[in-house]
């Protein structure tokens, strides 16, 4: 349970810490300061508030305006034909068809930037995080040191994590895109390990904005050794949590607005580690026919 709690924490801080590093592709910084201070109020124990307002920042260039219009206007472009073609730009048979697909594969300098690290640097730890191409470029790397020594900063109670997320989809002026997983039952992946245990986390995309803490969580084990180990995990196994608390109102993953997928570590070791990603992946597995693993309350009952 304490593991539990301590991850679950941990993936908390990193999703919060991590909001502010979307880009927007056409407005800039300014946008980024504000959409920063709309999704997340942590600041630093000790730091000073800032008093500059967002639009003093704003470094008006109209020769970069009128690029990055260009730019939108083009994706607009590609948008519109691939959804004439069918969803996410494929023909509608091919994609009610498929039982298979692989969302990330790490081959190339580009794949790894479509994620982000972090630690608990942000919040005044030691641990450190980095990420590259493994051996012959067939796999992402992540790897570093966990600390858990806590800040001094009169506040912060605890520390020591690490996490890699991707970063969300970004449509045309920065219109936001959703990974639609509705058509797969279980996540797969194909990984290897040094045996210490990682939080996935799912991101979906709230409704209402008192919801924007909320995260989809589950365990994977790694063992170790020299070898690769497939693991599927059956999305019904994912439990809602909100603020680093496990929400006793559980409710299935909505599969059809996936903002992001994460992995976190903070088990309390401190020491080295390592996971290699060669891929992740969906699979439909006929197999598994569990819609939900945890009992759902019904609020107010009828008496």
């Amino acid at each position: 349970m304490a593991l539990t709690v301590t991850l679950l924490s941990s993936a908390f801080i990193y999703s919060r810490c991590c909001r502010h590093k979307v880009l927007h592709p056409f407005l800039g910084p300014p946008l980024i300061d504000s959409m920063s201070k709309l999704y997340s109020s942590y600041r630093r124990p000790g730091s000073q508030l800032e008093k500059t307002p967002s639009w003093q920042k704003i470094d008006f260039s109209f020769k970069k305006g009128i690029d990055a219009l260009k730019t939108q206007l083009g994706l607009l472009k590609q948008e519109t034909k691939d959804h004439l073609i069918g969803p996410e730009g494929r023909p509608l048979n091919e994609y009610v068809l498929e039982q298979t697909r692989v969302v990330w594969a790490f081959r190339s300098q580009e794949d790894l930037n479509k994620w982000v690290i972090s630690s608990d640097v942000e919040i005044g730890g030691k641990s450190e995080v980095y990420l590259k191409l493994g051996r012959n470029n067939q796999a992402a790397l992540l790897y570093g040191t966990l600390n858990t020594e806590v800040p001094r900063d009169g506040e912060t109670k605890y520390s020591g994590y690490c996490s890699m997320r991707s970063k969300p989809l970004v449509g045309s002026f920065a219109k936001k895109k959703y990974y639609d997983w509705s058509n797969f039952n279980s996540l797969y992946l194909r990984v290897r390990g040094d045996g210490r245990p990682w939080m996935v986390n799912v991101y979906t995309d709230p409704y209402f904005f008192h919801h924007k803490d909320d995260l989809y969580n589950y365990f994977m084990f790694t063992r170790g050794g020299p070898y690769w180990e497939e693991i599927k995990i059956p999305f019904s196994k994912f439990f809602l949590s909100s603020r680093g608390r496990i929400q006793d109102d559980q409710h299935p993953l909505w599969l059809d607005k996936i903002s992001t997928l994460g992995f976190t570590l903070g088990d309390k070791v401190d020491g080295p580690f390592q996971l290699e990603i060669d891929f992740i992946g969906l699979i439909n597995d006929r197999a598994h026919t569990e819609e939900f693993a945890y009992e759902k309350y019904e609020r107010n009952p009828r008496v």
